[in-house]
């Protein structure tokens, strides 16, 4: 690998910016392709698939135009920011842990954000928007606040709206979402922004009990991140 390759592969691992090593093995010749950014090497097709890689997180030899291309994938790992140490949480953090994300649960208060009630769980109990802001939310990141209470929650909601983070969800029902909306507009985000945050939290599965709630955030987290954030609404009021 060239000096030059590797340094910009360094500066985008510290920087968690997924991107992909493409090798052409006849040659060695190699290629770094982002997923969001204008290749300036790389042929068309290789960069498809190098993006394709980046989506299914899985490096892989491909075949392209008679050659074989190497396509070594580094993305940031899976994270979920869980702001607010409520019984959801218990749940959510395990099964999300189950699925490949490492997990920080967010809430200064200390009663609730307990190593006995979240073993194993890293828990930051700073202000949510100190908390959000040293946690750095990136594409590889859900944040989800299940607080309740705005004072906590919109904090967090501040600083996730400014981030790249490929999945926002918030507890509440359609009233209590509505109005949170309105406390983000006149924080100065537009209605598009406003629309990353997926309110009532969760795919309506119809259940009610912390791990079936748990269970349709999950899922719908899964759902955002495998389908480019592009899933519908639910058309279905689940209560809170």
């Amino acid at each position: 690998m060239k000096r030059a390759h590797l340094d910009a592969l360094l500066a985008d691992r510290a920087a968690k910016r997924p991107v992909v090593l493409a090798t052409r093995i006849e040659d060695g010749r190699q290629v770094l392709i982002h997923p969001d950014r204008a290749a300036t090497d790389g042929d068309d097709a290789v960069v498809a698939a190098a993006r394709q890689a980046l989506k299914e997180d899985k490096s892989q030899l491909v075949e392209i135009g008679g050659s074989s291309i190497f396509l070594h994938v580094f993305n940031p790992p899976l994270r979920m920011i869980i702001v607010g140490a409520v019984h959801i949480a218990q749940p959510l953090s395990a099964m999300a842990a189950l699925a490949g994300y490492s997990v920080t649960i967010v809430d200064p208060r200390g009663a609730f954000a307990t190593e006995e009630r979240f073993p194993g769980v890293e828990i930051n109990t700073e202000w949510p928007d100190d908390a959000m802001k040293a946690l750095a939310p990136d594409s590889r990141t859900a944040v989800v606040t299940l607080t309740h209470d705005p004072k906590l929650d919109d904090a967090a909601l501040e600083v996730a709206l400014k981030s790249d983070a490929f999945y926002i969800g918030s507890l509440g029902s359609k009233k209590t979402h509505t109005a949170r909306r309105n406390r983000m507009g006149r924080l100065g985000f537009d209605e598009a922004t406003v629309d990353r945050i997926h309110g009532p939290v969760g795919l309506p599965l119809g259940g009610r009990s912390p791990a079936e709630v748990a269970t349709s955030i999950l899922a719908q987290v899964i759902a955002v991140r495998h389908a480019d954030g592009k899933i519908e609404r639910p058309a279905l009021e689940v209560v809170r």
